[in-house]
């Protein structure tokens, strides 16, 4: 689940291995520039750790964040 702390939005996922992590950031990455909203993505091994926030709304949480977590959300259904 998404957590909403800090004037972000945070969610760490875990995967079987390297390659199914850096694949999903590549989904991500590809999702976002269709959106216009770029995600902080942290990632080690098998777990990516995404922050969402919208930096030129003074770096708070905004419907541009909550839209691209359901999307994110979306790509492991």
């Amino acid at each position: 689940m998404w957590k909403e702390e800090n004037n972000a939005l945070h969610r760490t996922f875990e995967f079987k291995d390297f390659v199914s992590a850096f694949g999903f950031m590549s989904q991500i990455a590809l999702l976002a520039e269709t959106q216009g909203h770029h995600p902080e993505l942290f990632n080690v091994y098998n777990k990516v750790e995404i922050t969402l926030r919208t930096h030129d709304a003074g770096n708070t949480v905004t419907d541009k964040d909550r839209k691209l977590a359901k999307s994110i959300d979306k790509l492991l259904e």
